[in-house]
C-alpha cells in the first residue's frame, strides 16, 4: 500500500447542499415578510439546484484532483510513476512544456510546478497551494532514490580557497 504524502479534491461534495440551502433562505424570506410561502415552487429550485451541482462536483473532483503517493504522482485522469520523477527542484518551465492532466493549459486558479522526469523532459505539474506540492514531490524524489538536491550547505566550504 502506498502512502499519501499530498492531495486536492477539486472541490468538496458539501458544493451540493449550496442549492437547497438557498431555497430554504428563499422560503424564510417569504415567510419573514409576511407573503404566502411558496413550499412546492422552493422545493423543485432546491431540487433542480441540487441536481444541476452533481455533475459540476462530480466533474471537478475527477479532473481537478491530485494525489502524490510513494508510488505516483496524480493529476485529473493522468498518473505517472513516482520512478519517472526525477526533480523539482531548480527545474526551469520550457515553453510548450506539457501541462499534466490531460488539458491544453494550467486549470484556472491553480498554479503551476515544473517537475523533470527521468527521460530529460519537463512537464507542468499544477495545485492550488504550489510549495506543498513542490514539498510533497521533493520527498518522493528523495524517497525512490532520485537525485538529491545539489545545492551546497549555507556552512560548505565549498569553492573558498
Amino acid at each position: 500500500m502506498s502512502e499519501r504524502l499530498y492531495a486536492e479534491s477539486g472541490v468538496s461534495w458539501g458544493a451540493v447542499v449550496w442549492g437547497p440551502v438557498f431555497a430554504l433562505l428563499g422560503a424564510l424570506a417569504e415567510l419573514a415578510t409576511g407573503g404566502p410561502v411558496h413550499v412546492a415552487g422552493w422545493l423543485a429550485v432546491g431540487f433542480g439546484l441540487c441536481l444541476i451541482t452533481v455533475p459540476w462536483v462530480y466533474a471537478r473532483r475527477r479532473f481537478l484532483s491530485l494525489e502524490v503517493t510513494t508510488a505516483e504522482l496524480r493529476q485529473g485522469r493522468e498518473k505517472v510513476p513516482a520512478a519517472q520523477v526525477s526533480s523539482v527542484t531548480d527545474v526551469g518551465a520550457p515553453v510548450g512544456a506539457r501541462v499534466l492532466g490531460g488539458g491544453w493549459s494550467v486549470p484556472r486558479k491553480y498554479d503551476s510546478l515544473p517537475v523533470k522526469l527521468t527521460d530529460g523532459t519537463v512537464v507542468l505539474a499544477w495545485a492550488k497551494d504550489v510549495e506543498a506540492l513542490r514539498d510533497a514531490l521533493d520527498r518522493l524524489v528523495r524517497a525512490t532514490g532520485g537525485p538529491a538536491d545539489e545545492t551546497p550547505a549555507p556552512d560548505s566550504h565549498e569553492g573558498r580557497e
